[in-house]
């Protein structure tokens, strides 16, 4: 009965007894193979951190007391509810003395450098066109709604949602005691300006293709935009001085940048600063705000509780003090053998895909050799880094000063340190993900992947796991991420992190069938009441279809080999159970497709799951020879 199921539901089969008794907690949209691994990793460290605030535990460094003062002040909610709506009531009567764009104006530089709401976007990272230094990039702001298409006429999962949102803004806007016509007046205007932006941004979807993302516009040119905003002063009062381009990343957005902000539409702009500000730090009040602000989150999550507040605040200081956090994590929870044995399986990873590279019978020469001077330059990072971060030595907390006030405070620094970074050469290894954060990337700007500590560990990874499920978990996730290198993404950059095409015209154009088949074999899958979106998740799901069969190569290459093993561990990472609500969101914003049909497309495409499980036709899980894909 088993290998029946087996045959005709592969993750179904694999995770059928943890699917049965598996609990979604109430505050959570999910739990799962990852989310199992964050809760016992906020476990230990809230014990940890109670340790130490009680003095049972000593403290390492002076950044962790710095950290544990500032918790302390999340943790404080006595003095939180308190205080109530005060510690925002200064930044709400800045906003309401705007009474046109020239005041606006008279404020930017300071806004943008408190890190406050803005209807656009500016930002530091590296030059597309050149890896080694910083580049000042443009966008555009966030939407109300998770995404544009929910704007849409036919969605009707948008005029919903916007009325939760609508509500909740209302009430938010009560606590911080605005009567009943401003707080009508004040929805509706950023609801109207939020609206506005909506035919000038990009959907998630577009914003999946890297490609379209380098747009490099003179400085002349970019800030002639605004006929009402002076952008020229605003980027050199930030920068300190002019740059001579700016890298736009939405266009058309800028095309139409007088069309959003005129005079015409101030009032509107006022509106939605005041309730931008209002959502944003509504978490960093009382119980009240903190509870209020999250309705909408829920409602998308489908989450019936919030998260109690001794966790909140928990989230609240490890996310302010992040690699502070990673950094205690890192060097006391994860060992120098075991850093060594994930170190060891990249490079065999690296190794696997360098002879995958150097047989491969589409690509040219000249590509392929192109591909395998990218892999050799690839950065690999693992564990945790070597020293915290700067930026976050110099955050001191002021415990005369309320939780908000600092919490600016820290945001003004960073915003500071962001700024400064512009036309410096860039931190090739600077870690840009937390040791304790269950995850991994890679970053194609730098050609670098990075593995924190956290997600180094079962069912991923563990010494006491066979080889071969230690290959069908972590060594898919660091395949994975080496393939991203040479995804429809990754592949646009080159070994230094430049976008520069690298292909011959006829490989090109071969990889682009080889991920259109990609797209097709996941495009339309049904899923939580909706589909997957194929161009939505095309790059992640390449990466899983290299990541997988690297590994699979990898695990055969053991002594000792188990493809029954390697295939349980992949489907094992992936257990999900998650509530209705929160899959639909992600069918809309996630560019990885759900966990369940990561678990079950991808082996199917390879020939040895058919053998190891004896799969055959008829079989729910068989899919035709004609129909898999393979691309790395």
């Amino acid at each position: 009965m088993f290998m029946t199921t087996l045959k005709d539901d592969f993750y179904e089969a694999i995770n059928a007894d943890w699917l049965k008794t598996a609990e979604i907690p109430d505050d959570k949209p999910a739990t799962g193979g990852f989310q199992d691994l964050v809760e016992a990793i906020e476990k230990n460290l809230m014990a940890d951190f109670a340790a130490m605030q009680t003095g049972a535990k000593a403290t390492e460094n002076a950044a962790q007391s710095q950290f544990l003062a500032y918790y302390q002040l999340a943790q404080d909610f006595d003095q939180r509810n308190a205080a109530g709506a005060a510690p925002l009531k200064p930044l709400l009567a800045q906003l309401e003395g705007l009474h046109s764009l020239a005041d606006f104006q008279a404020h930017l530089s300071d806004w943008l450098l408190a890190g406050l709401p803005m209807p656009f976007d500016l930002d530091i990272d590296a030059d597309m066109k050149n890896a080694t230094t910083n580049a000042l990039f443009a966008s555009a702001p966030g939407l109300f709604l998770p995404d544009k298409t929910y704007y849409a006429a036919d969605n009707p999962a948008g005029p919903q949602l916007m009325g939760v949102f609508k509500d909740m803004m209302t009430q938010l806007l009560a606590l911080a005691g605005y009567d009943a016509a401003q707080q009508k007046t004040l929805v509706d205007q950023a609801v109207a300006f939020d609206a506005s932006l909506v035919p000038f941004v990009k959907s998630a979807e577009e914003k999946a293709d890297y490609s379209k993302m380098y747009n490099p516009e003179s400085f002349a040119a970019f800030t002639s935009h605004s006929s009402h905003l002076d952008l020229a002063q605003l980027i050199q009062n930030v920068l300190g001085a002019t740059p001579e381009q700016v890298i736009v990343t939405e266009p058309n957005f800028y095309a139409h940048f007088d069309d959003v902000l005129n005079p015409d539409t101030f009032a509107n702009l006022k509106g939605w600063l005041i309730i931008k500000t209002v959502r944003g730090l509504a978490g960093y009040l009382s119980e009240d705000f903190r509870q209020t602000g999250g309705i909408f989150s829920r409602a998308l999550s489908g989450n019936k509780a919030a998260m109690k507040p001794a966790k909140s605040a928990y989230y609240l200081a490890t996310g302010m003090f992040d690699q502070v956090v990673g950094d205690y994590y890192g060097r006391n929870y994860f060992g120098p053998q075991a850093k060594a044995d994930v170190q060891q399986m990249v490079k065999k990873m690296i190794t696997v895909y360098e002879q995958r590279l150097t047989h491969n019978t589409w690509l040219s020469v000249a590509t392929r050799e192109k591909a395998i001077v990218k892999l050799e330059k690839l950065g690999i990072q693992v564990g945790y880094p070597d020293a915290i971060e700067p930026l976050q030595l110099t955050f001191k907390t002021d415990t005369t000063q309320s939780l908000l006030a600092n919490t600016l405070h820290f945001i003004h620094l960073s915003q500071l340190d962001k700024f400064s970074k512009w036309n410096q050469p860039v931190k090739r290894d600077q870690w840009e993900m937390s040791a304790n954060t269950v995850n991994a990337y890679y970053h194609p700007f730098r050609n670098i992947i990075v593995f924190p500590a956290a997600i180094l560990q079962a069912p991923f990874y563990s010494l006491d796991q066979p080889a071969s499920a230690n290959y069908g978990g972590i060594g898919a996730v660091i395949a994975h991420e080496i393939s991203h290198a040479f995804d429809n993404n990754g592949s646009l950059f080159d070994e230094y992190g430049n976008l520069h095409n690298w292909w011959t015209a006829d490989d090109k154009a071969h990889f682009k069938g080889l991920a259109d088949n990609m797209i097709a074999e996941f495009n339309d899958l049904p899923f939580a009441k909706g589909k997957v979106n194929g161009k939505l998740t095309v790059s992640e799901n390449i990466a899983d279809a290299g990541g997988l069969s690297c590994a699979l190569e990898a695990a055969k290459g053991e002594a000792k080999v188990d493809l029954k093993a390697f295939f349980v561990n992949w489907a094992t990472i992936w257990r999900t159970k998650a509530r209705l609500e929160y899959q639909q969101l992600l069918l809309n914003i996630d560019v990885h497709a759900p966990a369940k049909l990561r678990a079950n497309v991808q082996p199917q495409n390879l020939a040895d799951f058919y053998t190891t499980f004896d799969i055959q036709a008829g079989d729910g899980m068989y899919l035709a020879p004609e129909q898999r894909v393979e691309i790395w």
